[in-house]
């Protein structure tokens, strides 16, 4: 985003297609990372972690992940489920079917893998991330910010497109000292 947004950056006072052109950008940068993907290995971390505390059908795989990672990575069932047969065929899981649905459970060996193996991909550090943690919950609030930021840009577009000049000031305002108060934020830690 190096030289993206406009000259005077958001202390100086910008014109109001200015301030909606740096919105638009900002918006369009975060939607691009939200939707992250990661690699193939670690689709197999993450199936072996959430196995690990307890068995589950390929769907819900699929949602624990998206969860945990804070709506920043939804694997797709195509990445999924030939993680599950190659977990199957190494022997690390096992499959009951039931009700029409494969539940898939951890074997002997694929609890020994999965307590050998690196933490979840959705989690920053060797911690386990559970409640209390806070690096599980950094990393699982990471699309928050995001997805506030992009909440944040749509809100001063409308006002950019709809309000009146004083509204449109005043907007420009409450967005200087929100800048201002998150950096305090980071000025604190």
């Amino acid at each position: 985003m190096s030289n993206s947004f406009p000259t005077g950056g958001f202390g100086a006072r910008m014109d109001p297609d200015a301030m909606w052109q740096a919105f638009e950008q900002l918006r369009s940068t975060f939607e691009k990372k939200v939707g992250s993907r990661m690699g193939r290995g670690d689709v197999r971390a993450a199936v072996l972690s959430l196995l690990a505390e307890k068995p589950m059908h390929g769907y819900q795989i699929i949602r624990e992940i998206e969860e945990r990672s804070g709506g920043s990575w939804k694997p797709s069932a195509g990445s999924v489920y030939p993680t599950l047969q190659l977990l199957a065929d190494e022997g690390l899981i096992t499959a009951e079917e039931s009700n029409g649905r494969k539940t898939y459970a951890l074997t002997e060996a694929g609890r020994e893998v999965a307590a050998s193996e690196a933490s979840a991909p959705w989690q920053t550090d060797g911690t386990t991330g559970g409640a209390g943690s806070t690096t599980g919950q950094r990393r699982t609030n990471s699309g928050a910010l995001p997805k506030a930021g992009v909440a944040l840009a749509q809100a001063a577009a409308q006002v950019h497109r709809t309000g009146t000049p004083e509204q449109v000031q005043e907007a420009v305002s409450v967005l200087e000292e929100a800048r201002r108060r998150l950096y305090s934020i980071l000025a604190e830690g």
